[in-house]
């Protein structure tokens, strides 16, 4: 959200995190990201990035509010059971003592963000969307019957901003309401909006009453999320904070939002999607869900009522096609 925070400040929550000399420290912002505030730290020990949440204040959405906490337990699961390039955490603290915030210090990764590698052409584009497509599909064979030893799903992680679900439907119908919860009391929708949505959702119930896994999502995938080199190689892929268990589709319908479901992913992915009817049902489900999100963060991060309003018209036009 790129606050500014006091050098000392900086300076003593690296320290009680990393044993590194003081002298040696610079800090600099990281420049991607729009929610928390992270840092660049140059020190003898090395290079990391510290990053600090948001306020408590700052306005959430439902599955946003303290979404840092699952973080460790992500990072360390994923860092041993595939071959994803992902962050070491080295150290990170919840308890509010140093700070009014949680913060976590990480080994910083090397490469360029996606977004930021404009001197890429088509070769190297596909490249890094062919390996994001291999090292998705690493994540998405980690599932929490396995390795949390619970067949639930939902956000499972610490932040526990819903109660686990036995079933993808009733854990997707949580999400769907504490979402619209959310876009009420930004004032996006009235209640009679919401509500409708709400039954628009149990109307086509039975179009999710299919066998899922609970399988790990990252759910946030896109150009500031994928670090490459020179050659297009993946070299990081970054903030797992907003991760669930559920059904893969509704990772698929970020992507398409975010432009990365190109047909060279798939080829890394190395699996056919879903096209029934059914699919295609939940697969725009899965896209208001992730379109309805902008309208609180905009109202309530960014102060812009006026861009909120051109996401309620999209919502709108997409909720059309289902009734």
């Amino acid at each position: 959200m790129g606050e500014s925070f006091a050098p000392e400040t900086l300076e003593a929550i690296f320290l009680a995190q990393v044993a590194a000399d003081p002298s040696s420290l610079h800090f600099s912002p990281v420049r991607t990201g729009k929610h928390n505030s992270s840092f660049w730290v140059q020190s003898n020990r090395g290079k990391f990035v510290l990053r600090i949440a948001p306020p408590d204040d700052a306005g959430f959405l439902f599955y946003e509010r303290l979404m840092m906490r699952q973080e460790p337990e992500l990072h360390t699961l994923i860092g041993v059971q595939t071959e994803i390039p992902i962050a070491k955490i080295v150290g990170h603290d919840f308890s509010r003592e140093q700070i009014a915030r949680d913060y976590l210090v990480m080994a910083a990764l090397p490469g360029t963000p996606l977004s930021d590698a404009h001197w890429l052409g088509q070769s190297i584009l596909n490249r890094a969307l062919y390996q994001v497509g291999e090292h998705l599909q690493a994540l998405h064979s980690l599932t929490a019957t396995e390795h949390l030893g619970q067949r639930s799903y939902g956000y499972l992680g610490a932040h526990h901003p819903m109660e686990p679900q036995p079933t993808w439907w009733e854990a997707f119908r949580v999400m769907w309401h504490k979402l619209l919860d959310d876009v009420v009391a930004c004032g996006s929708y009235t209640d009679f909006e919401a509500d409708h949505l709400r039954a628009l959702l149990d109307r086509h119930q039975e179009h999710f009453q299919h066998a899922v896994e609970p399988h790990l999502l990252h759910m946030d995938v896109w150009g500031q999320n994928i670090l490459i080199d020179e050659h297009g190689n993946v070299t990081g892929l970054v903030d797992f904070d907003r991760a669930l268990w559920g059904d893969v589709e509704i990772e698929f319908a970020v992507l398409d939002y975010c432009g990365i479901s190109e047909p060279v992913f798939w080829e890394g992915y190395g699996a056919e999607r879903d096209a029934s009817h059914a699919a295609q049902i939940r697969r725009q489900f899965y896209l208001l869900y992730e379109i309805q999100k902008y309208m609180p963060i905009r109202v309530w991060r960014r102060n812009n009522p006026t861009e909120a309003a051109r996401y309620k018209e999209y919502s709108f036009r997409v909720a059309a096609a289902l009734e």
